[in-house]
């Protein structure tokens, strides 16, 4: 993957940045991107550049708004050359009830989580097509093919990237472009260490104990997932031996969805 460029979305920290460290580490040139501002975000950008020999900038936009997506999109042509790779994994998320649920957080969610992938495949794919290469990956998760209460809004628009996955990998066979899902179940990033952090707070608890709580009756490993596990399974979509891969739903979840 030498001199491709890749943009994940929702990548200055968490889940989004270890896939970008993990294509980095690839050979890509990574477009990082979120709302923090530009010069937050430097010290990462140097991070991955120096560490691995390649390219990396960071563009701020907000996602909800179709018109920061193109501006998103002509930067990283403009600053990188182009997206061969695009990582939508950018989210929002509300817990609460349907009945109580705030309408302008179900519309933003649908904004970020399914319309801005939409926007960034059919921006990236005139390009993808001209080069007769290009790799697509949403971030769907196990909720994308399980339900839980008091979250409609994550439930609804990951369901809905499996279906929007197929079409696009449909779309484009024979034309030397994959678009896959990928699932995880419950990682181990920053906000989910706080949600384990609390829980020993509030309840008295060591990290096992909490960890195990946090996941009971969802990952039978009662492990969280490695980012690191997740950004190697995109790197290897990414890779020729992934060629004939497309449309295809890959859980990494410790075994949750064979319950």
């Amino acid at each position: 993957m030498k001199g491709k460029t890749a943009l994940i979305t929702g990548s200055s920290g968490g889940l989004g940045y270890a896939m970008a460290q993990g294509l980095a580490r690839a050979g890509c040139h990574v477009v990082l991107h979120g709302l923090e501002p530009v010069d937050a975000m430097a010290p990462r950008c140097r991070e991955l550049a120096n560490a691995h020999g390649v390219s990396a900038i960071y563009v701020q936009a907000d996602l909800a708004d179709p018109q920061a997506i193109g501006r998103l999109m002509d930067e990283a042509q403009a600053r990188a050359g182009g997206v061969d790779i695009l990582v939508n994994n950018a989210v929002v998320r509300h817990y609460a009830d349907t009945a109580e649920f705030p309408v302008d957080r179900w519309d933003r969610a649908l904004a970020v989580n399914l319309s801005a992938a939409f926007h960034t495949i059919r921006l990236a794919l005139p390009g993808m097509r001209a080069r007769g290469w290009g790799r697509i990956i949403n971030m769907s998760s196990v909720y994308g093919t399980r339900a839980v209460v008091n979250r409609i809004d994550y439930v609804t628009t990951k369901t809905a990237l499996l279906g929007m996955t197929r079409v696009v990998a449909l779309e484009n066979v024979g034309r030397g472009i994959t678009c896959n899902a990928v699932c995880p179940g419950s990682v181990l990033t920053p906000d989910t260490d706080a949600r384990v952090n609390k829980l020993m707070a509030e309840h008295g608890l060591d990290r096992d104990a909490a960890t195990r709580r946090f996941l009971a009756g969802k990952q039978p490993s009662q492990q969280f997932i490695p980012a690191s596990d997740v950004a190697e399974l995109v790197v290897f979509l990414c890779g020729p031996a992934s060629a004939h891969i497309t449309g295809a739903m890959l859980p990494v979840e410790g075994g949750w969805l064979a319950t």
